[in-house]
């Protein structure tokens, strides 16, 4: 009895073990793999990244002419040996194992007195009947066993979402916009604040590296927007004009003037950019603005005077035609300024803020950005004695009163500054590993 108990069990245990080997064996392209702990190179020599053990992968590939026994991983697109891997469950296996197992049936224990007994009254020879377990029923289950779930690490960076290797490229469709200033130089008066709005079209390439939390990168591209400020002056000038009737002095006096000034420009950025793992970035270089077209509004109030004293006659006259007067209540008028000087802003600029990866393999981002001018090529080339100028009269011509733009004439220079929020999507597009021998793959 003893040895039909060894000899069941013992046959229980090799057909598991068949099993097992079979299953090892049966390995085929698109199973599903995990990475054990154990590997600590691709066959290519490469490290493996941590997240990589944690991550259920595919099998693209069994075998190649460089590694025979080798297996290609998707989408991690690397060779590890058949050592490396463990299989995960799959519907096959699954139903395999969920099947009932056959109880063993043992044979009932005879006494040894009814052996003898049965042996003396039957001396013929029986064969024994062989135990036959009763067939299991088969147990139709009612719903599908439900696949082994494998906890996905939290805080899945860019790079492993998005399996990226050694370098991606992105390109980017943002809108931003907050206040800004052209940053003028005045005499006299003072610039405020305004806004911009600007649209970015961008390009950047990044390096990664296995082990590295952040990815570095290069940014560039070109913007297009609009920006505006406003200058607040008074005017208090006194001149001489010579005129062939004699010199005549002139004192003009203004409470209040205000202008608008604005600038249609290109940017073209060239920024270094930092993301981490965890989703923040942060981007820092110099922009290199162009304006394109720069209108200006001007408004002139009514409390405006003039005086003319005649050197030759001794005659002060104020606020009369022969002096130059404005004439309307309220005088406004637009134009554009120094728009055929070409100048050039540089610009050190930063960004910073955070990214989301999407399903799609895209990501959003939302940041808050600023530029600084540090260098801008405008120079003040009009040769205006003030801002409210008058054409002294000849013969029997009327004085004309002109109104310079104040950046003509009371800049001495220009700038740029602005600040805000930032909105982008990101198109990414990673690149797959680049073997010498790729064409084998």
């Amino acid at each position: 009895m003893k040895t039909i108990k060894f000899i069941l069990t013992a046959i229980i245990l090799i057909g598991t073990a068949k099993v097992s080997m079979l299953s090892a064996q049966q390995l085929a392209k698109g199973d599903s793999v995990m990475i054990k702990r154990e590997c600590t190179e691709y066959l290519t020599g490469e490290k493996p990244s941590a997240w990589v053990y944690n991550k259920v992968h595919t099998i693209g590939q069994i075998g190649t002419k460089r590694f025979p026994e080798g297996i290609l991983i998707f989408p991690i697109n690397s060779w590890v040996c058949k050592e490396c891997i463990m299989p995960v469950q799959t519907k096959e296996t699954m139903a395999e194992e969920s099947a009932p197992i056959p109880e063993v049936v043992e044979e009932p224990i005879v006494e040894e007195p009814v052996k003898e007994e049965l042996i003396k009254e039957e001396p013929v020879v029986v064969e024994p009947v062989p135990v036959v377990a009763e067939e299991p029923k088969a147990v139709e289950p009612e719903e599908e066993p439900a696949p082994v779930l494998v906890a996905q690490v939290k805080g899945d960076s860019i790079k492993s979402k998005q399996n990226f290797h050694h370098g991606y490229d992105r390109f980017t469709i943002g809108l931003r916009g907050g206040a800004s200033s052209l940053l003028h130089n005045l005499e006299r008066g003072k610039w405020n604040c305004g806004g911009d709005v600007m649209l970015d079209l961008q390009y950047a390439h990044y390096w990664t590296k296995d082990g590295r939390p952040v990815d570095l990168g290069l940014i560039t591209g070109f913007s297009i927007g609009y920006a505006q400020s406003s200058i607040k002056t008074d005017v208090d000038t006194a001149y001489t004009a010579i005129t062939s009737d004699g010199n005549i002095d002139y004192a003009i006096k203004a409470n209040e003037i205000k202008e608008h000034d604005g600038q249609l420009q290109l940017e073209i950025p060239l920024l270094f950019s930092l993301i981490h793992e965890s989703g923040f970035f942060f981007n820092i270089g110099p922009r290199f603005m162009l304006p394109v077209y720069t209108p200006y509004k001007q408004q002139v109030g009514r409390d405006t005077h003039i005086e003319a004293y005649f050197q030759e006659t001794e005659v002060k006259v104020t606020d009369e035609v022969i002096t130059g007067l404005l004439s309307e209540k309220d005088y406004t008028q637009r134009g554009s300024d120094y728009k055929n000087q070409f100048t050039i802003n540089v610009m050190l600029s930063a960004e910073i803020g955070y990214e989301w990866i999407l399903k799609s393999g895209n990501s959003l981002g939302l940041g808050a950005y600023a530029d600084y001018s540090v260098y801008n090529s405008f120079t003040n080339k009009a040769n205006v004695k003030s801002l409210i100028n008058v054409v002294a009269p000849e013969g029997n011509d009327l004085a004309i009163v002109n109104v310079s733009p104040a950046t003509k004439s009371y800049a001495k220079g220009l700038g740029f500054f602005d600040v805000g929020v930032k909105l982008a999507y990101h198109f990414n597009f990673p690149k797959k590993r680049q073997y010498k021998d790729a064409r084998l793959f």
